[in-house]
């Protein structure tokens, strides 16, 4: 199978994720675009990884899952902390963070 169809693929991705940022004001839905987003390079990294014939990209796609799988838990944390504080849940009405 080409690189091309992986890369397609993972444009469309990317653009869904963004879009779905750019749209949504929960952020529940914008973490999970962000999600999208971020595999949608890994795709990429993968693809690219396997035509030139070496594993660098495959283990810097890890790092990067490592590194989304940290970021959805501060994510969580915060939203769970504004939902205790019985605050609005639309990210427009967060613009500031009161300690």
């Amino acid at each position: 199978m080409n690189i091309e169809w992986y890369i397609v693929l993972s444009s469309l991705l990317f653009a869904t994720g963004a879009v779905g940022i750019v749209i949504r004001r929960s952020p529940m839905v914008i973490l999970l675009c962000l999600e999208l987003m971020l595999n949608a390079g890994n795709l990429a990294l993968v693809a690219f990884s396997r035509e030139v014939g070496n594993q660098q990209g495959q283990v810097f796609a890890l790092v990067v899952m490592v590194i989304a799988a940290c970021e959805v838990v501060v994510g969580l944390g915060l939203i769970v902390a504004i939902f205790r504080r019985k605050l609005s849940l639309d990210v427009d009405d967060l613009s500031r963070l009161r300690g």
